[in-house]
C-alpha cells in the first residue's frame, strides 16, 4: 500500500481544509514546491495534488504550481484533481508531466466523459468519489447528489479507470481516522483499485487499513496528519512495506 502525501493548493499556497470548507483553511506553506521536496525526501512514491480554487471554479487555477512540482520531480508519479472538466485540461496536465488526472464532479454529472478520457489517455485517469452519508458529493463538496458511491464506481469498471480516490467528507481534515468500513466495502464491490482518503491521523489508522486485508485498497492519502506531525511519512510507508 502506498502512503500518498497530499498538497492542497489554494491561492498558490499549500493549505488544509476541514470537511472541504474553503473558509476553514490552514496555510502550511507558501512554497508548495519545497513542501513536495520534503515528502519526496521522506520517501513517498506518489504525490496527491489538489487545485482547491479549481474545484470551485471548474477550471485550473493553480496549474503553474502543479507544473513546477512535476518539472522538479519528473520520475515521481503525481496525481492532480480539482477543476478538471475537459479533455484539453487533461492533456495540458499530462504534457506538463503529471502521471494521473483525477476526474470528480464531471464524473458524477457526465459519466460518459470518463469513458472518453480513458480512451484518449489510457492508464492516466483516476475517478474521485467524495461521499456524504454514502452519497456522492460534487462541486468542491458543495452539492450532494442522489447517487450511491458503489453504484457509480461500478459504472466505471469497464472504462479502464486506474483507481478511485474515495473520501468520506465527514472525516476529511478531522484527524479521527478514515471511514474504514465504507472504504473496504467499496474495494470489495469494485474491480477498480481504491485509494483511501480523509481523516487519517496516525500509524494506528494505517494499521487498520492494512488489517482490513483488502487487496483492492492500493493506497492512502494523508494531509493534515503529516503537516501537524501526528503521522510520519517514512514510518508509515515502512509499515506498509512490512505488511
Amino acid at each position: 500500500m502506498l502512503i500518498i502525501p497530499a498538497i492542497d493548493l489554494k491561492d498558490g499556497a499549500c493549505v488544509r481544509l476541514r470537511q472541504g470548507r474553503m473558509e476553514d483553511s490552514t496555510v502550511f506553506s507558501q512554497d508548495p514546491v519545497s513542501m513536495a521536496e520534503k515528502w519526496v525526501e521522506a520517501g513517498c512514491r506518489r504525490l496527491h495534488l489538489v487545485d482547491l480554487n479549481g474545484a470551485f471554479e471548474g477550471e485550473p487555477v493553480n496549474g503553474e504550481v502543479v507544473t513546477a512540482i512535476a518539472k522538479r520531480y519528473p520520475n515521481l508519479p503525481i496525481q492532480i484533481g480539482g477543476g478538471i472538466r475537459s479533455l484539453e485540461t487533461i492533456e495540458h496536465y499530462i504534457r506538463a508531466g503529471v502521471s494521473y488526472v483525477i476526474i470528480g464532479t464531471k464524473a458524477v454529472k457526465e459519466p460518459e466523459f470518463v469513458t472518453q478520457a480513458c480512451k484518449a489517455f489510457a492508464g492516466k485517469i483516476i475517478v474521485g468519489l467524495d461521499a456524504k452519508d454514502g452519497f456522492v458529493a460534487t462541486d468542491g463538496w458543495a452539492q450532494v447528489s442522489d447517487m450511491q458511491v458503489v453504484d457509480l464506481a461500478k459504472r466505471f469498471e469497464n472504462d479502464g479507470v486506474s483507481a478511485i480516490v474515495y473520501t468520506d467528507i465527514a472525516k476529511d481534515g478531522m484527524m479521527q481516522g478514515c471511514n474504514l468500513e465504507a472504504t473496504a466495502a467499496l474495494a470489495r464491490a469494485t474491480r477498480i483499485p481504491v485509494i483511501a482518503s480523509g481523516g487519517i491521523h496516525n500509524l494506528g489508522d494505517i494499521q487498520k487499513l492494512l488489517d482490513a486485508k483488502e487487496p483492492g485498497i492500493m493506497g492512502a492519502i494523508t494531509g493534515r496528519a503529516i503537516y501537524e506531525g501526528t503521522l510520519d511519512v517514512a514510518q508509515a510507508q515502512q509499515l506498509c512495506d512490512a505488511n
